[in-house]
């Protein structure tokens, strides 16, 4: 399968999640009255809905990760090889960025803006650190064949159970701070988020060693490497 088409895969997929993700939040705001509570049951439903789709539909192509975090983590496992992990990236921001765009062209907003919503702190990083770390963890040690649906209820519950909503996501990062709206974080926050989540998916990484075992079920370890002409 060539390269291309898995660069293609990753970049319709985080189109498609960033626009469920800030386009859910729009109209959940829109329709709330603003009960905060009410728009993020919403925007947490879309996106698991929308996760649980993407990574069923595009995960024989390109893995569907969406995520440099966990393009880098894979990179590094070999589970993806290395010389396609730019490639993954570009995508997967590029994606972010027309998933923003394309939200808001649908709602009838500006295509181009920055976000002003104030998203930073320690308990905030903390958060992200814990939300990365967790998603890594699910995805590494997900049975064969239900990764998508682990993934799914996993980024459903953190958008509760932490501080930051979990965006758990580098590229998500990208495309919200694109996007003036619910879901968005300011440019000036991106950083501290991005940090976090790096650190988090180091951490998931290191977990997933402690508890590895040599069941062949577990996805992380029945993920074979696929060269340039599997």
């Amino acid at each position: 399968m060539s390269a291309w088409r898995r660069y293609g895969a990753e970049l319709l997929g985080t189109v498609a999640l960033l626009c469920a993700v800030i386009g859910s939040g729009i109209m959940a705001e829109n329709l709330s009255n603003g009960n905060t509570a009410v728009a993020l049951i919403a925007n947490t439903l879309a996106t698991v809905f929308a996760l649980y789709v993407l990574i069923e539909v595009l995960g024989p192509v390109s893995g569907a990760h969406f995520n440099p975090a966990v393009s880098l983590v894979m990179a590094y496992r070999g589970a993806l090889p290395r010389a396609w992990l730019t490639g993954y990236v570009m995508a997967q921001l590029a994606g972010a960025a027309l998933g923003a765009w394309l939200a808001h062209a649908m709602f009838g907003l500006d295509l181009l803006q920055w976000s002003t919503k104030v998203r930073t702190g320690s308990s905030q990083w903390l958060a992200e650190a814990v939300a990365t770390a967790g998603l890594l963890l699910v995805i590494l040690r997900a049975p064969e064949g239900k990764a998508s649906a682990l993934v799914a209820c996993y980024i459903g519950a953190a958008y509760w159970f932490t501080a930051s909503t979990s965006f758990a996501n580098p590229a998500a990062v990208f495309g919200r701070m694109m996007s003036n709206t619910f879901a968005g974080i300011r440019p000036i926050d991106a950083p501290g988020f991005v940090v976090a989540q790096l650190l988090g998916a180091a951490i998931g990484l290191a977990l997933f060693a402690m508890l590895r075992n040599d069941d062949p079920h577990a996805r992380g370890e029945s993920h074979r490497q696929e060269g340039p002409d599997s």
